[in-house]
């Protein structure tokens, strides 16, 4: 990822904690940057929140410091980025270390692998 700027949706599940703190800039939940660095928010971690039971999810608000307005803004902006991945709305990039004579097999692969990670993500009321 390039220093400062708001990592790609389509790396969404290998999100480093910089990237996290960029994303959250970008939606607007920028204060909440240096907690969640603090806690070791990646990408895999916020990919796991789907999976969260209440208290799970009460435990997460609580050491994040959270409003609950702002963790609702939060869980809607990863389901917004978990179906735009898939559909399919986000191009697939050929990562640096791939040879460019195989990014055909790895753009069919990467869409393979992104519609059976992507999970809806439920909230309990």
């Amino acid at each position: 990822m390039n220093k400062g700027q708001a990592p790609e949706p389509l790396d969404f599940f290998i999100w480093t904690v910089e990237d996290v703190g960029l994303w959250l800039e970008e939606i607007n939940l920028g204060s909440y940057r240096q907690i969640f660095k603090e806690n070791g928010v990646n990408g895999e971690y916020l990919e796991g929140m789907s999976m969260f039971t209440t208290e799970q999810i009460l435990r997460f608000i609580r050491r994040c410091h959270m409003k609950w307005g702002d963790f609702i803004t939060l869980c809607k902006e990863l389901r917004r980025i978990k179906v735009a991945c898939l559909k399919g709305e986000q191009k697939v990039r050929r990562p640096w270390w791939a040879p460019s004579c195989l990014y055909v097999v790895f753009a069919k692969v990467a869409k393979r692998n992104r519609q059976s990670r992507v999970v809806s993500l439920k909230l309990e009321p």
